[in-house]
C-alpha cells in the first residue's frame, strides 16, 4: 500500500530517535546533518542528545515554556552552551526554503507539534506526545506519529472518569493526614491544577526540583495551589511531623518510602482494564495519562487527512502495530521507523 513517492521521502525517524522533517530539522534526538534542532517538550526521551545539537547545530528551537522547564531541570547555565531560539505558537521560522511553525500539543507545559513546510508546499507534521481531547488538528501530507498506545487493546472507555477520582481520593484521605501523590514531572503539575480547581486548599508539599518545575509553570499561567512548599522548609517538615494534612507530590522515580499508613496515589498511563487499583495498604495506581490513547490516535489520523503516516518506532515498540492498523482501517499508507 505504500504509495505517494514524491514525497515519501521527506520525513523519517533515524536510527538514534530524531524525527526528520524536510532537509533541515530534527526534532527530539541529535542528527549530525541537521542544522537545526527542535526539542517538542521536556522529557527525557524528547531531549535526546541536547549536549550534542548545542554544540554542533546552528542552533536549536523550542517554546518559551519548555526553555524555561529545561532550565529548572537543569540550570539555567545548561542551555546557555549553545544557540537556543524560543519559538511561540503560530509563529514562523523560516530557514532557506523551509518554514518551521509550532502548534499547541495537549501533553506537558510547553508541548509542541511541529510543522514543516517546504518550497513545493508539501507539509511533514510530527505530533510528538498529546493527548487528543484538547490538541488541534493540523492538516498536512506527511505524518509523523507518536505511538505509545498504538495496540488497539491501549484503550480507556473510563478516562472522563479518572479526575473525578482523584478528587475524591483525595478528599478522603486528607480527613486522615498527609495523602501522597507519584507522577512525572508535568503530569504533577496538572493534578495540582486539578485539585486546585475542586477547592482542595491544603498547602502542597514538593521537593526542590518539583518545586521548581511548579513554579515555571505557574509563570506561564497554571494555577497551582493556594500555598506551595518546599520539602526541606521548617513549615512542610512541622506539618508533615504532626501528620497535618497536605497533598505531597514526588515524581515516580522517587526513592522516597511513606513510612506510615497514609494514602498514596500512583499515576499511571499503563491502566487500561479499569480507572483504580490497589496495590497494596493505602497504595492505589490510578489510570491517568497525559498520551492518547489508540481509538484517539487513529481518529487524530483520520481528521489530519494525510497522504502518509510514519509511526514513532524508537520510542514505542507499537508503533508498528499501528502503522498496520492505519492501513487497514483507514486505507493510508503507513510505516513504522526507524525500519
Amino acid at each position: 500500500m505504500f504509495e505517494a513517492p514524491h514525497i515519501h521521502k521527506k520525513a523519517n525517524v533515524s536510527k538514534l530517535g530524531a524525527v526528520l522533517l524536510g532537509k533541515h530539522v530534527a526534532c527530539d534526538a541529535y542528527d549530525e546533518k541537521r542544522p537545526i534542532r527542535v526539542v517538542t517538550h521536556a522529557h527525557a526521551d524528547h531531549m535526546v542528545g541536547l549536549g550534542k545539537s548545542l554544540k554542533n547545530c546552528e542552533f536549536s528551537v523550542m517554546t518559551p515554556a519548555t526553555k524555561d522547564l529545561i532550565d529548572a531541570l537543569k540550570g539555567p547555565k545548561w542551555l546557555a552552551r549553545g544557540a537556543v531560539k524560543t519559538l511561540d505558537y503560530g509563529e514562523p521560522l523560516t530557514y532557506e526554503d523551509e518554514t518551521l511553525t509550532f502548534h499547541y500539543a495537549d501533553h506537558i507545559l510547553g508541548t509542541a507539534q511541529v510543522l514543516v513546510e517546504d518550497k513545493e508546499q508539501t507539509r511533514m507534521l510530527y505530533t510528538s506526545d498529546f493527548r487528543y481531547s484538547k490538541t488541534p488538528m493540523v492538516e498536512t501530507d506527511i505524518l509523523v506519529m507518536e505511538a505509545t498506545y498504538g495496540d488497539p487493546v491501549r484503550v480507556r472507555p473510563f478516562s472522563m472518569m479518572v479526575e473525578g477520582m482523584l478528587v475524591s481520593m483525595v478528599e478522603q484521605g486528607l480527613k486522615q493526614g498527609p495523602v501522597y501523590v507519584f507522577g512525572y514531572h508535568g503530569k504533577l503539575q496538572k493534578m495540582m491544577r486539578l485539585l486546585y480547581e475542586a477547592k482542595i486548599e491544603v498547602p502542597f508539599v514538593v521537593p526542590d526540583k518539583i518545586f521548581n518545575v511548579s513554579k515555571v509553570c505557574e509563570r506561564h499561567g497554571m494555577k497551582l495551589g493556594k500555598k506551595l512548599l518546599d520539602f526541606d522548609c521548617d513549615e512542610a517538615q512541622g506539618m508533615l511531623n504532626q501528620n497535618e494534612p497536605s497533598v505531597v507530590f514526588y515524581h515516580s522515580y522517587s526513592r522516597k518510602k511513606v513510612e506510615n499508613d497514609a494514602l498514596q496515589i500512583h499515576a499511571s498511563g499503563w491502566e487500561f482494564r479499569k480507572p483504580c487499583r490497589r496495590i497494596g495498604t493505602n497504595k492505589y495506581v490510578l489510570a491517568l495519562s497525559d498520551h492518547s490513547d489508540f481509538n484517539e490516535l487513529l481518529e487524530y489520523v483520520e481528521r489530519c487527512k494525510p497522504k502518509m503516516v510514519i509511526t514513532d518506532k524508537h520510542r514505542s515498540e507499537a508503533a508498528r502495530i499501528f502503522a498496520r492498523e492505519i492501513e487497514k482501517r483507514l486505507k493510508i499508507p503507513a510505516k513504522a521507523a526507524p525500519s
